[in-house]
């Protein structure tokens, strides 16, 4: 298979979710208006192969360096990584409160950082807003999100983003 034959290639429901991200970020960011964002999110979800998906974002992707002429997006530092795992882990012992400060200081500089420190503070929103309608007995689920935040430390350490399973986003 050359490389003509890739964007031929049917797309997944992930691969459309992931460009229907970026296009929220980019109205959010306002390089889109209102309906171009309904035009692209609707041309997103019907795109059947690779090369439809990427005509959608292609003149949406931010650059953040050229090596040898081609445009890359910039890896996340060793200090952006660590960050990103801090806000996983301090989302243990301060609940949402943690990583909203660190998405609001050091999310400024970095997205990667951004991304992460908003996945901590969208799972402990959804856990507190869970523990209120139960309740309290919600509040067991708790003990769960220990496990997935030392899982979601792990892989920001790695450089990888760690989406949580079943949350709310209401933080974007």
């Amino acid at each position: 298979m050359d490389s003509s034959d890739v964007g031929r290639l049917r797309v997944s429901d992930a691969e459309r979710d992931a460009v229907v991200r970026r296009l929220q970020d980019a109205y959010a960011e306002g390089r889109l208006d209102h309906d171009e964002f309904d035009m692209r999110t609707h041309l997103a979800m019907t795109s059947k192969t690779r090369d439809d998906l990427a005509a959608v974002t292609r003149d949406l992707e931010p650059v953040r360096g050229r090596a040898g002429g081609a445009l890359e997006l910039a890896e996340p530092t060793g200090e952006d990584r660590m960050l990103a795992a801090a806000a996983h882990a301090v989302a243990v012992p301060t609940l949402f409160v943690g990583p909203l400060v660190l998405m609001l200081v050091s999310g400024k500089r970095s997205e990667f950082i951004r991304r992460q420190a908003m996945e901590a503070v969208n799972l402990q929103v959804t856990l507190l807003l869970i523990t209120i309608v139960t309740f309290g007995v919600g509040g067991a689920l708790y003990a769960v999100t220990w496990i997935l935040s030392a899982v979601a430390a792990v892989f920001a350490l790695a450089g990888q983003g760690f989406r949580y399973p079943w949350i709310l986003r209401l933080v974007k």
